[in-house]
C-alpha cells in the first residue's frame, strides 16, 4: 500500500484467497484492505494513539438517512454522553480532497451538527472548527487532542 502523510503504527494484515485484508480496531473484524481503508485505518489509529481518543467513543461506516437516503459516514468522535463531537470524511490516496468532499460531509454534519470536520486522502488532511451558529469555519493546523477543543 502507498505511504501515506500519517505516523507508522503497526496493522495486522492478513491474505485470503489472494486479498489482503486489514484488522479495524474499532469494529473488531479484518475489512479488504483498499485504498480507501487504508487511509480509514491510519485516521483511526491518529485518533486514537496521536489525539487520545478512547476506542469506544469512535464509530466507523454507520448508516445515517439524509433527504430520505441512506448514507455511511466514515468516523465519528462521540463525547461521554453520546453527542457526536468530530466527523471524517476518508477517501482513497489518488481522490482529490477538494469541494465535492466537503460538500459530501457537509452533508453528512446537517444531519450530525459537529464542530469538528475532518477530511482526509491520507497525503492531505484538513481539519475545520465550525462557528457556534454553524455559519462558517476555519481551516485549523492540525487535530487538537480528544476532546477537541
Amino acid at each position: 500500500m502507498m505511504q501515506l502523510n500519517f505516523p507508522t503504527y503497526n496493522f495486522k494484515i492478513k491474505n485470503k484467497e489472494n486479498r489482503h485484508y486489514i484488522f479495524d480496531i474499532v469494529r473488531k473484524k479484518f475489512f479488504v484492505l483498499t485504498p480507501e481503508e487504508w487511509v480509514r485505518q491510519h485516521l483511526i489509529h491518529f485518533l486514537i494513539e496521536n489525539c487520545r481518543c478512547p476506542i469506544g467513543l469512535i464509530a466507523v461506516e454507520k448508516k445515517l438517512t439524509i433527504h430520505g437516503l441512506t448514507k455511511r459516514f466514515d468516523v465519528v468522535v462521540f463525547n461521554l454522553d453520546g453527542t457526536p463531537l468530530l466527523l471524517a470524511e476518508c477517501k482513497a490516496p489518488q481522490i482529490p480532497i477538494n469541494e465535492n468532499v466537503f460538500i459530501q460531509a457537509g452533508m453528512y454534519n446537517k444531519v450530525l451538527q459537529v464542530k469538528n470536520v475532518v477530511v482526509t486522502n491520507g497525503i492531505e488532511l484538513l481539519y475545520c472548527k465550525y462557528t457556534t451558529d454553524f455559519s462558517t469555519y476555519k481551516l485549523e493546523k492540525s487535530i487538537p487532542p480528544f476532546p477537541f477543543q
